[in-house]
Formats: structure tokens, sequence, C-alpha cells
């Protein structure tokens, strides 16, 4: 009983010609057999030519964007313990009148501030590699870069983070327009300070 080589590839040939055929509709809008050669009007509703917003919102989502909480996460700061925000609270308020007198005087650079507020009693804040934190609570950087007219761009001035507690920070920055102290609680992707936009 001999069977030809070609008998069996047919069924499969079959099936594979089926799903080329199938994924190549994908993501085409197809008329109901009802009214397959009607024009949109000539059945009282039109079909759609793409599919509409999720029906889906988050609550709180502001402009109603779907996920928009979700894909914002890593930009909402950690809740503080009510005491810890009180600790906070007294740590800005002296950490305040020295920014306010170096942005009078117009002195915002990162070394100067760091400085300044080293004075205070602060340690400056150590990391290890990996990322655990060694001691110091003190951190003084440059602002972060944005985007401005055709590149990025680095404005003057500094951003401070003290961290007062594991869940409780102080947040600022120095800068020639204006500056800002801040309470909050930390941020899971970048700790005291705010994580930029991600797009």
């Amino acid at each position: 009983m001999s069977t030809s080589m070609f008998a069996r590839p047919a069924p499969l040939i079959a099936v594979a010609l089926a799903v080329v055929a199938t994924l190549t509709a994908c993501g085409d809008l197809h008329a109901p057999d009802a009214t397959a050669g009607a024009t949109p009007g000539a059945s009282g509703a039109s079909s759609p030519s793409a599919p509409g917003a999720s029906p889906y919102v988050e609550p709180g989502a502001g402009d109603g964007a779907p996920h928009h909480d979700e894909n914002n996460a890593y930009r909402r700061a950690g809740e503080m313990a009510p005491a810890h925000a009180a600790d906070a609270g007294r740590e800005a308020a002296r950490i305040r009148p020295v920014l306010e007198r170096l942005w009078k005087q117009r002195e915002w650079d990162p070394a100067t501030v760091r400085t300044a507020l080293l004075r205070l009693g602060y340690e400056e804040e150590r990391v290890a590699k990996d990322g655990r934190r060694l001691g110091g609570t003190l951190t003084v950087t440059g602002m972060s870069t944005r985007w401005k007219d055709d590149g990025y761009v680095t404005p003057e001035g500094a951003r401070v983070a003290l961290r007062v507690h594991d869940d409780a920070c102080v947040t600022a920055f120095l800068q020639k327009s204006n500056f800002d102290v801040r309470i909050n609680g930390p941020y899971p992707e970048t700790g005291c300070f705010e994580p930029p936009y991600g797009h």
C-alpha cells in the first residue's frame, strides 16, 4: 500500500492558506451581511470607519484618557505618615529662608546651595552602586535637562532633596526665575525627586 508524498501536505496547505487569509483581514471593518451592499445612510446607521475611544475610563483620570493613572503611577509620591509629614514640614520651614536668601543674592548653583544647607547640620546622602542608602539625608544636584525649541537644555539652578524619614521628603528647587520648597513622599523610581515625564 503506497501513499503519495503529496497527499498528506494538502490539508496542511489548506490550513495555512486559511490562516493567511484570516490574518490579512485583521483590522479591517466589514459591513454585516444584511447591509453589505447598502450605502451608509440606507440602513439608518453608518458603519464606523475606526473604533471609538475606550469605554473604560479610570476614576480621576483627568481628561478621560484610559489608563492615565496606571501610566503615570511612577509620578505619584508615596503616602507619608502624619507625624512624618509634620517632621518634613518643620525641615521645609528651616530650608525655605536659606533658599530665599540665596535666590535674592542670585546664587543658585548647586555647590553654593549645598554648602548653605550643610551649614544647617544636614549630611550629604551617600548611595551605593546598587542603590542602597549608606547614610546622610541631603542631595543637591543641578536642574533636570528639558526640551526647549530644537534640543535639550539644562537651566541654571539647583534641585534639593532632603530625606526626613523613609516615607517623607523635603524637595526644593532654586533657579533664576523662582524657587520653591515642598514636602512629599518618595517616588517609586526616583526617591525624593519628582521623576521627569516619560513622554
